[in-house]
């Protein structure tokens, strides 16, 4: 018994709580999960603040090699030597690593899945990463691995700005972008209307994913200088926020509003969105257009009418309550 209790312990210190993060970065999914596709990319953000990585294999493919050196200000060299083990284009993304020094001896192992998830304000990152220790001495690596992952999200964040031809969020910048969207939905005007002005039935379709999200302040008022507020927490941390400022209202046939979005304290853009309802028989044409300011190097690149699309889905599903 007190030898397989041993065996237990020491099983216990080889294997470290498991990590959990998410982050929302302002770009499409498709432009986040491309970050992670090639060494050209990684080779810019894929290590903590302060390091580098001078060399990196990236094959895209299960059971491709996903691999990198790490180096330090101090010029001691690690490296991540891995392989895919699950690919879903532009959702997920299983990685088993292994860390190991300069000469080969190996440090420790990270199993890492990465989702990707739509979100407002570009795509929602859940990154989660268990581990087992090989050697006891570096057990120190995996405890300084949240601070890690969060100056190394940094650095992507970074990364997807300038996929999308921004320049570094410290920079001030201004791109317009502009988009037209339709839906036809199996309801009566009212019945539309209602779920766009009304603040109980806007809850059913225009929040965070749940689980994902935490509401932290919503409220509407929908008349010509009216306002409406919509504010939340992702699992990461990071605050978003929708601030909107009704100009015009018809009831049953149009609303105009300005809105702002802010992820944390940073300002990244303002919109102007008109709203078009008619009606068709028994169901309901919408249509949508906005235009927008990014500003300070979040460069739009279509993320915002993707983001869009997604939630008027999401509406006519609400419809079907």
């Amino acid at each position: 018994m007190a030898k397989a209790n041993e065996a237990k312990r020491e099983a216990q210190a080889t294997e470290p709580p498991s990590l959990r993060l998410s982050r929302i970065l302002h770009a499409r999914r498709e432009t986040v999960f491309k970050a992670w596709s090639s060494a050209e990319h990684v080779k810019r953000w894929f290590a903590p603040e302060t390091f580098t990585v001078p060399e990196a294999r990236v094959e895209m493919r299960v059971g491709g090699a996903f691999e990198l050196a790490m180096r330090s200000a101090a010029s001691e060299v690690n490296w991540v030597r891995g392989r895919f083990v699950e690919i879903v284009p532009n959702a997920r993304l299983v990685i088993d690593m292994e860390v190991t020094d300069a000469v080969g001896a190996a440090l420790f192992r990270a199993l890492t899945e990465v989702d990707f998830a739509d979100a407002l304000g570009g795509t929602r990152l859940d990154v989660a990463q268990s581990y087992t220790v090989l050697d006891p001495s570096k057990a120190w690596m995996v405890a300084g691995a949240p601070e890690g992952w969060r100056s190394t999200l940094d650095k992507l964040e970074k990364e997807v700005v300038r996929m999308q031809g921004g320049a570094e969020t410290v920079a001030r910048s201004v791109v317009h972008a502009s988009f037209h969207l339709e839906r036809r939905y199996e309801a009566p005007v009212a019945r539309v209307w209602r779920a766009l002005t009304d603040e109980t039935a806007k809850a059913k379709w225009f929040a965070g994913t749940p689980g994902k999200w935490e509401l932290l302040e919503r409220r509407m008022d929908v008349r010509v200088g009216g306002s409406e507020r919509l504010s939340g927490r992702w699992e990461g941390g990071v605050v978003s926020s929708f601030d909107a400022v009704y100009h015009d209202v018809v009831p049953n046939e149009r609303l105009v509003y300005s809105y702002t979005m802010h992820l944390d304290e940073k300002k990244i853009s303002v919109s102007l969105a008109t709203l078009q309802l008619a009606a068709e028989g028994g169901t309901t044409r919408l249509k949508v257009t906005e235009q927008g300011a990014f500003l300070d190097g979040y460069d739009d690149a279509g993320s915002r009418e993707h983001g869009t699309g997604h939630l008027l889905d999401a509406l006519g599903a609400s419809l079907a309550d």
